[in-house]
């Protein structure tokens, strides 16, 4: 698929990960749809990549929200007169043990630590692919479908919401790709080890510097780097059903 004027959906789009894909894709021509819950964010992202060289509008939406999703892939259809790719980008940590034990346990994951983080990061990608996969059937126009994974998909300690999630996404992908492949619509996707994103940095630091130091390269990754994999998928035709890892040689 060649970007230059291609109308592509990308959650998660105000900030972070999302904001650098939307920047990248822009600067190759592409009319960007950006879907985040940040009003001011979504603005400053829509800004800059009309800055990059690409349309960009922006739409408040919560992708774990089946009635709000379906609206609002229509009215991006309708605004931009047709819909041509997703970045399912959108997603949320909420971080802790299973257990926290001393002398007994102290505590628990809540179900609504679980819950938010699959609601978001697995639902949210599941209502998104399936109403943009509709609405390319109904327009009877190939597509691209692109979500982010994670290195945590292996089951990564303290992520047992995350890893459900990133593990379900990566699955579901290979799934869809082989469903909707009849139709001209391809689906594959990007696991990223450890990214410089403000959600990273939330992290505490003696926690960053062990996570870096476990990676062969010595570095966490730009998000620069992840949209130029995002741009490669779209970019390349023969490219569907698979995960790109970008790790930086991290295993978990």
């Amino acid at each position: 698929m060649q970007l230059k004027d291609k109308i592509i959906i990308v959650t998660g789009g105000g900030q972070g990960l999302g904001r650098a894909m939307a920047e990248h894709l822009a600067a190759k021509g592409a009319r960007l749809a950006l879907v985040d819950l940040n009003e001011e964010r979504l603005a400053a992202a829509v800004t800059a990549c009309k800055s990059a060289g690409g349309d960009a509008r922006a739409y408040l939406c919560n992708v774990a929200d089946e009635e709000q999703v379906s609206g609002m892939v229509a009215q991006v259809a309708e605004d931009f007169g047709g819909l041509d790719g997703l970045v399912n980008n959108a997603g949320i940590l909420r971080d802790g043990l299973l257990l926290k034990v001393k002398d007994g346990v102290i505590g628990k994951m809540s179900l609504a630590q679980w819950q938010a983080v699959i609601d978001v990061n697995l639902t949210g990608v599941f209502l998104c692919t399936r109403e943009v996969a509709a609405k390319l059937v109904e327009l009877q126009r190939a597509g691209v479908i692109v979500n982010i994974s994670s290195i945590s998909r292996a089951g990564n300690m303290g992520q047992t919401n995350y890893s459900a999630a990133k593990a379900g996404v990566a699955s579901a992908t290979v799934v869809w790709a082989k469903e909707l492949a009849r139709y001209g619509i391809r689906v594959a996707g990007v696991a990223p080890g450890f990214i410089e994103t403000e959600m990273v940095a939330s992290m505490k630091p003696e926690a960053l510097e062990k996570m870096t130091a476990g990676i062969p390269l010595r570095r966490m990754g730009k998000p620069e780097e992840i949209a130029h994999s995002v741009a490669y998928i779209f970019e390349n035709d023969y490219y569907t059903g698979r995960i790109l890892e970008l790790d930086g040689g991290l295993q978990l």
